[in-house]
């Protein structure tokens, strides 16, 4: 079996020929929509950004309410 993979390899010079015909299969998107695209992408990253944050705020604030997580009592009993 591993002779047999040994006799298909492709010389490098093929390789890249090969890699070459792929690329030109490929359809480029054009420029209008790459910049249509980005513009999504970034419109959803912060989204999520901005949703990510405000569920941290939220659960910090829920956590120190449970637990009673007022620093200044913890500072004052100290002194």
């Amino acid at each position: 079996m591993a002779e047999s993979a040994k006799s298909e390899r492709t010389s490098p010079v093929t390789f890249y020929r090969q890699i070459v015909a792929e690329l030109r299969k490929v359809v480029w998107p054009s420029q209008q929509q790459l910049v249509t695209y980005f513009l999504v992408v970034m419109v959803f990253v912060l989204f999520m950004i901005a949703l990510v944050s405000v569920l941290d705020l939220a659960f910090g604030k829920a956590v120190f309410a449970v637990f009673g997580g007022n620093l200044s009592k913890a500072t004052s009993t100290t002194k």
